[in-house]
């Protein structure tokens, strides 16, 4: 889709058509990006500002964050057998950094970090030792540790470790039961698909991109898919990233931070009329 117009009204007779229970799926993917986004968000500007404050960098054993009612904190704990926090950086949902709060005083985890602490420890014996988790060449992989409802998860993202590229696919969704025993790993795509932007790149300043999602990936934009776009849309112009499947056209418009799908037939027909 070309222009805003075409895309609303493609939601517009996807709505008249009956396919509201769309929205039902969206939403909670939409939901889960957010939380994803919001920690990796924290991640990000946690570790600068550590980094800046903290001298002892021979101590730090790594990190970890976690997002509350409130806030988006990000842990760094030390490097011995039995850990402690050496640093919290606590943000508001704003993510300004002027209000960022900077703790470097040493204690002990809190039963919630301790969980989130031992399911990532977990998480990365696993990734570290299974061949059904991939790596590639100047990226990295990134644990996103989520657990609500004593539901424990962790996503595994990989981030690039050079400017002007985002990356898509090659993630992942663990899961454990109570005693961190792993019930379930899904990939969620199976391929990595990088997107170059800036000068000096062909496109490099497109407004609108996509990717594809094979049979195999899930028919709709996934929730690590919208973590990637909301953590890199303030450095590319993209206006809009499209994700295709078989059956569906998932958009996700970045003025609004809002995920819209439409089947796949709904588009071939208004392109039908188009034509006519």
């Amino acid at each position: 889709m070309k222009n805003t117009f075409v895309l609303f009204l493609l939601i517009f007779v996807n709505l008249a058509l009956g396919q509201k229970n769309l929205r039902k799926i969206a939403e909670p993917i939409i939901e889960e990006g957010f939380k994803l986004y919001q920690s990796e968000m924290a991640s990000w500007h946690g570790t600068d500002l550590f980094m800046d404050s903290y001298p002892l960098k021979e101590n730090i054993g790594g990190y970890f964050s976690y997002v509350t009612d409130a806030s988006a904190i990000c842990i760094f704990f030390s490097k011995s057998e039995n850990p402690k926090v050496i640093g919290q950086i606590t943000f508001d949902k704003t993510f300004n950094l002027d209000n960022a709060k900077i703790d470097l005083n040493e204690r002990n985890f809190t039963e919630n970090e301790q969980e989130i602490y031992d399911v990532r420890t977990k998480a990365l014996q696993i990734i570290q030792t299974d061949s059904f988790f991939q790596t590639y060449e100047n990226t990295n992989l990134n644990l996103v540790p989520i657990i609500e409802k004593k539901v424990k998860k962790v996503y595994v993202l990989t981030g690039p470790q050079i400017s002007g590229v985002v990356i898509f696919g090659n993630d992942y969704l663990l899961t454990f039961d109570r005693k961190n025993n792993l019930k379930s790993k899904e990939r969620f795509h199976q391929n990595i698909i990088p997107i170059y932007f800036g000068e000096g790149v062909e496109n490099g300043n497109a407004e609108e991109t996509m990717h594809t999602h094979l049979p195999e990936s899930s028919e709709f934009m996934t929730a690590t898919d919208i973590c990637t776009l909301m953590l890199y849309q303030q450095q590319t112009n993209w206006k809009q990233h499209t994700v295709v499947s078989k059956n569906y056209f998932s958009f996700w418009k970045t003025d609004i931070n809002d995920l819209f799908i439409i089947p796949a037939e709904t588009i071939r027909k208004i392109n039908e009329d188009q034509k006519e």
